[in-house]
């Protein structure tokens, strides 16, 4: 009977450790194709609209980014997959960067966790400050590449980059501005701040102040596009001036139902949060704006047009 009852545990062993290593077995299977299945749903959704030329520019744009929340990560997790299809390796910031206090907690919340794939990556992120953005703070903060300014330029290839205080645009910094501009010697000219000279949006509107004193400038020495944050929504604003005009200020932010009819803009976009990427090849700009779904809401093909 001991025999027997020793004989039965054993085979009651064997058949359990049976059973673990072939369960385990379908367990990898099933893994592997989970894994296999997300790669491939992934794959189908970077729906790449950019040509992705040798030797071009490319870069990521958001607006009104910094609020901690959700979406915000969610649209970051959205970049971090592009990135990697695409390899834009730095991104405009069109201010309001951080919303409410300034405390080192709220950069790591609002700005280092969100983007720390990006980052870790190698990507460099150039703010430019909004209404919300405390410049003594953002402009020392070393992650933002502002050099300590409120205003600045950087060069990208054949791209020159303007990023500028739209909060306040004293004499000092149209000085500058005209200089810098006039100095250039990029092909294109691209300029970024806050405040949209022309909007559709129904919350803030166009600064008309504001167009009044830069856009002379913009017009003299040759800007080719211009990004603008503050209404929280998407716009793709018809050419003024021979000047590419762009609103995307729903990063983080987001005001829905925002539009009127349509007056300056081309194509607006106003239910979800979304980005930009852009490509700059020879006399091309492409561009695609992503929502944080997924889907492309625009995209197309701009001619530098020569002034």
């Amino acid at each position: 009977m001991k025999q027997n009852r020793s004989t039965m545990y054993g085979s009651a062993v064997l058949l359990i450790a049976v059973c673990v290593v072939t369960l385990a077995g379908h367990l990898r299977l099933a893994h592997a194709d989970s894994r296999a299945l997300a790669s491939h749903s992934a794959g189908d959704k970077l729906d790449i609209r950019i040509p992705l030329q040798e030797k071009s520019v490319r870069f990521a744009v958001i607006g009104d980014s910094g609020t901690g929340d959700r979406a915000q990560y969610e649209v970051a997790e959205r970049m971090e997959a592009y990135r990697q299809a695409t390899k834009f390796d730095f991104v405009i910031m069109l201010g309001d960067n951080i919303y409410g206090s300034h405390s080192p907690r709220d950069f790591l919340k609002k700005f280092e966790q969100p983007y720390k794939p990006l980052l870790d990556a190698g990507v460099k992120f150039y703010a430019s400050l909004g209404n919300h953005d405390d410049p003594d703070d953002e402009r020392l903060y070393k992650p933002f590449n502002m050099g300590g300014e409120r205003y600045y330029a950087f060069r990208k290839g054949e791209a020159a980059f303007f990023a500028l205080d739209s909060n306040y645009m004293d004499p000092k910094q149209l000085s500058w501005l005209e200089q810098n501009l006039k100095d250039s010697q990029g092909t294109w000219k691209i300029c970024f701040f806050h405040h949209p000279l022309y909007n559709d949006g129904k919350h803030h509107g166009a600064d008309a102040d504001l167009r009044t004193q830069v856009l002379p400038l913009f017009q003299r020495y040759g800007v080719n596009a211009v990004f603008s944050g503050h209404e929280h929504v998407y716009q793709r604003i018809k050419p003024e001036n021979n000047i590419y005009y762009f609103v995307l200020g729903n990063s983080g932010k987001l005001m829905t139902h925002d539009f009127g009819e349509p007056r300056e803009r081309v194509k607006g976009f106003d239910t979800d949060q979304s980005f930009m990427l852009v490509e700059i090849a020879g006399d091309k700009l492409y561009f695609q704006t992503i929502a944080r779904n997924g889907e492309t809401i625009d995209s197309g093909e701009l001619p530098r047009i020569h002034q």
